[in-house]
């Protein structure tokens, strides 16, 4: 009896450390998917005042917010396309790690952009303004440097495949299209016997019966003997002697 309330409160034990594990699962991916969703809705409300403040805010103000979104969108595109893509391609591996080694960069060039917003000395942001222009250029153009590498390394590999399965559908086709009939059997007429050491003009063919008038009278096998006519100078037989 004790055995089985042993096993009773260890499967208890057991369910309630499951049902508890699989409630803080649910928690975590429910945090992750708010996380997510408050990090979306934060970026697209940055990116559109960045653009309402480069039509808005003329000089300085206004070009340091164009820089912030050029940079800004050129990164997040790199980072989706290198994250999709290394899935099914283990070589992007590397790729993604230089990527973030660049994203430490642009995210400390995104920090100073954004302090220099609300800077009030429009001279010091003018002195600043090459600087920041060439940071944002080679941030920017690694960046996308490694987007389309990725996107042609894609397209390649999706070309050779392509390439590929034409191939195999044109073999598969064209063995479809192959059929051959076989001959059947033709009417041919039989071989002439060899020729005899005959000539050709020795050579007989038997007549084919003829057909008998219906009146005619049947020939017997036998033919009866004919008598003779007797004339007056042949000498009469004599008898045979008996004696």
């Amino acid at each position: 009896m004790e055995v089985v309330i042993t096993v009773i409160a260890l499967l208890f034990l057991l369910f309630v450390v499951l049902g508890a594990y699989a409630t803080v699962k649910v928690i975590g991916a429910a945090k992750r998917g708010v996380d997510r969703t408050i990090s979306q809705a934060r970026r697209t409300v940055e990116d559109t005042t960045l653009r309402a403040k480069t039509f808005t805010q003329p000089g300085p103000a206004g070009e340091i917010a164009q820089l912030r979104l050029t940079l800004r969108t050129s990164m997040r595109a790199t980072q989706d396309a290198l994250h999709s893509g290394v899935a099914e391609d283990e070589s992007l591996k590397e790729s993604l790690g230089l990527f973030e080694r660049l994203s430490v960069h642009g995210r400390e060039l995104d920090d100073e952009l954004r302090r220099l917003e609300s800077e009030p000395d429009k001279r010091t942001l003018s002195t600043r303004l090459p600087e920041l222009r060439e940071r944002t250029g080679r941030i920017t153009q690694s960046a996308d440097s490694l987007r389309w590498a990725a996107r042609d390394r894609a397209r390649r590999f999706a070309a050779d495949d392509l390439d590929s399965l034409s191939e195999q559908i044109d073999v598969e086709a064209g063995a479809l299209r192959h059929w051959t009939t076989e001959p059947g059997p033709t009417a041919s007429w039989p071989e002439a016997p060899a020729p005899d050491t005959a000539t050709s003009s020795d050579q007989t063919w038997p007549e084919p019966p003829r057909s008998r008038p219906v009146d005619e009278p049947p020939r017997s096998a036998i033919t009866p003997p004919v008598q003779r006519a007797t004339y007056p100078w042949q000498k009469k037989p004599r008898p045979e002697s008996t004696t």
